[in-house]
This record gives C-alpha cells, structure tokens and sequence, in this order.
C-alpha cells in the first residue's frame, strides 16, 4: 500500500479510531490512528493507552525545531517497557509514510526495536526518519498546542545513552488523560521482538 493510498483513505473523518490526549493547559490533541500505514504500531498504541499508562504522565522531552517525545522512560510502567519489531520488517508491503509536522511517530532504540508505546510529534520534515520511526497517526486538531509545548522553557537532563539530547519542560506538562474511540475497530496485543533488550533510560 502506497502513501498516497493511505492518505487518501484517510480523508473521510470518522473512518479511523482516534485518541484525544486531554492536557491539563486546558486543550487537548486529538490524533486519528492510521492502521493501514503501520498495523502493529496502532495495536501497541492501543494496547498502551488503553493500560492507562498515559494519563496524568508529564511530557519528558521537547527539542525546539526537531520534536515533542512524550515519554523515553516506557512512561515509568513495567506494562508499557517493551520493544515491538521494526513496522516495516513485519509488513514489507507496506510503503512507509512521510514524516512531518502533523504526524504522530512511534520512537525505537535500532536494531533492538521500536518503543512499544513512546510517540512522539516531529516540529520539522525528517526525511531520515522514513522506514525508521512509523508514521502511525496524523494531528486532526491540536497543532497549536504541540507548537506551544515546542516554545515552553526547559532544563537540561542527565541521559545515559551518549550523544542524545534530553530537555524537560520545566514546568510540568501534563497530560490528565487519553481517551481512545476504537469506531468499531479491534485490535490484537501487539508483536514484540523476542529479545527484549531494554534501553538504559527505562531502568
């Protein structure tokens, strides 16, 4: 399947489940999850979400011009620390989608696979992101607070993996809640790489 096929059988609004993060700024994001463009990252997606994991989590990480991660922690619960395969190894039909601002991407640790649950929203198109981190959402409405995180003050954070860059806001931002509406779809648990080698930060 082809990127333009999925977007344009993502244009009719109600076809796809959604997620609506409710933050405590008082706005709220609302994502329309793409399962054709990338099935078993929306299943973990789900699976994490529908945990809780999410609510009442504080956003860990913001790089001005790059991205918002929300979480790089596995969102602190033993339930949600765990690796999924790459999207594209699982699915090689399926062409992987264009990353940019207004998508939702699932963040990963290379060849020890794909976080199972930590997204997060690019600022800037990155093209080296392409088959990496899987597009599996699209922003319908929340963009402006996505762009007001990205402009929030931060502070710097001691990080174990080398060469990375941690900010945290430093006011908390807080997610009070993810609220998911499924329309009808269903989803099996995810697939998870066989080998879990955590990542450091999830210690």
């Amino acid at each position: 399947m082809s990127g333009s096929e999925v977007t344009k059988n993502c244009k009719v609004m109600g076809e796809h489940p959604t997620a609506t993060l409710f933050m405590a700024s008082g706005s709220r994001i609302v994502i329309e999850l793409l399962p054709e463009a990338a099935p078993n990252t929306v299943s973990s997606f789900v699976y994490a979400a529908s945990l809780g994991v999410m609510d009442h989590f504080a956003i860990q990480r913001i790089v001005p011009g790059n991205w918002v991660d929300v979480s790089y922690t596995g969102f602190g619960h033993k339930e949600s620390q765990y690796l999924i395969p790459n999207e594209f190894d699982l699915h090689p039909e399926i062409t992987p989608l264009p990353s940019h601002p207004g998508c939702v991407c699932m963040g990963g640790y290379g060849e020890d696979g794909l976080a199972g649950c930590e997204f997060f929203f690019p600022l800037r198109d990155c093209p080296d992101h392409l088959g990496v981190y899987p597009v599996f959402g699209r922003v319908l409405e929340g963009m402006e607070e996505i762009f007001r995180l990205e402009k929030v003050p931060t502070r710097p954070v001691d990080f174990p993996i080398p060469g990375v860059e941690v900010n945290e806001p430093i006011e908390p931002q807080l997610i009070e809640r993810v609220v998911l509406d499924l329309k009808g779809w269903t989803f099996d648990p995810p697939v998870r790489m066989k080998e879990q080698k955590l990542p450091l930060c999830w210690k």
